[in-house]
């Protein structure tokens, strides 16, 4: 397959160019490609002729996207129907990453893809907006809790803060299931070879709090956890501009109804960074 991968310098970019290894890839970033630009997009779909494109350009600013609501959809949904577009002129079919921000949150259970989506946040509902830019051949990854080696990102933001001895308050009140890349990257690339349509949850599995999280990765460290306290969303100083969904755990129903293996617990890769982030 000729497989284009939007956002490609990103954290999660990174990895699907490496998973689709022995494939046809054209790696495109943000600088390279504007994905709201719709002539440069109409315009790298003709040059390129994708099979597929694994969209993964967005803007992922939660705070910021709050902030300048039409930039947030100008990137992540005017963009994505950019994408869809340009996949259509060349044959292609479109792997459309979103996120369970898309949901409110306030419920007790968790999430499977038939739940009617209800976002809180501009973020929420410009990908959302993406969301309804796909076509039934295209295919939606809804995910949570992103973590890797690259970027900006929880566990490292943790580790290194805890590293340098400072205290540290966590929210204990948001519930979700943290999603490691290399995992995520290699689910889509499967989702995208076997040419499977529809909307999937992907997450690495097992339910946490960000305070439990913390918790558990400076113990994996080798630091004392007892140096990470626990506070409730409310109590964030400064308060976030952007509201947060407090329960968004995502049942994986259709990829484990549809036969497709899950992806590990959470544990086993969030040790597996944590030691290559010591080691880095």
């Amino acid at each position: 397959m000729r497989v284009l991968i939007t956002g490609a310098t990103g954290a999660l970019g990174h990895d699907l160019t490496m998973v689709f290894a022995g494939h046809d890839v054209v790696a495109a970033s943000h600088e390279s490609l504007d994905v709201a630009d719709r002539d440069a997009v109409l315009q790298a779909a003709g040059a390129t002729m994708p099979d597929a494109i694994v969209h993964a350009g967005a803007w992922t600013n939660v705070d910021g996207c709050e902030l300048d609501p039409d930039h947030a959809f100008r990137v992540n949904a005017l963009g994505t129907r950019n994408v869809v577009e340009g996949a259509r002129l060349v044959g292609g079919r479109v792997c459309y990453v979103s996120t369970d921000y898309v949901f409110d949150g306030l419920g007790n259970r968790p999430y499977v893809e038939w739940d009617a989506p209800n976002p809180l946040s501009v973020y929420g509902r410009s990908k959302l907006g993406g969301e309804h830019e796909l076509g039934p051949e295209d295919t939606i990854v809804r995910t949570s809790w992103v973590c890797g080696r690259r970027g900006k990102n929880f566990v490292k933001t943790i580790l290194e803060r805890a590293r340098s001895g400072q205290a540290l308050t966590v929210v204990d009140d948001q519930h979700g299931c943290p999603t490691f890349t290399e995992d995520l990257a290699g689910m889509i690339r499967r989702l995208v070879v076997e040419r499977r349509p529809g909307l999937f949850h992907v997450t690495n599995h097992g339910p946490t709090t960000w305070f439990a999280l913390a918790r558990e990765l400076v113990a994996l460290a080798g630091l004392d956890p007892e140096g990470v306290q626990p506070i409730s969303t409310a109590e964030l100083n400064p308060p976030r501009p952007a509201p947060r969904p407090l329960f968004s755990v995502l049942d994986n129903a259709a990829l484990r109804m549809g036969g497709v293996p899950l992806l590990d617990d959470y544990h086993a890769p969030l040790e597996r960074l944590v030691k290559e982030l010591l080691a880095s």
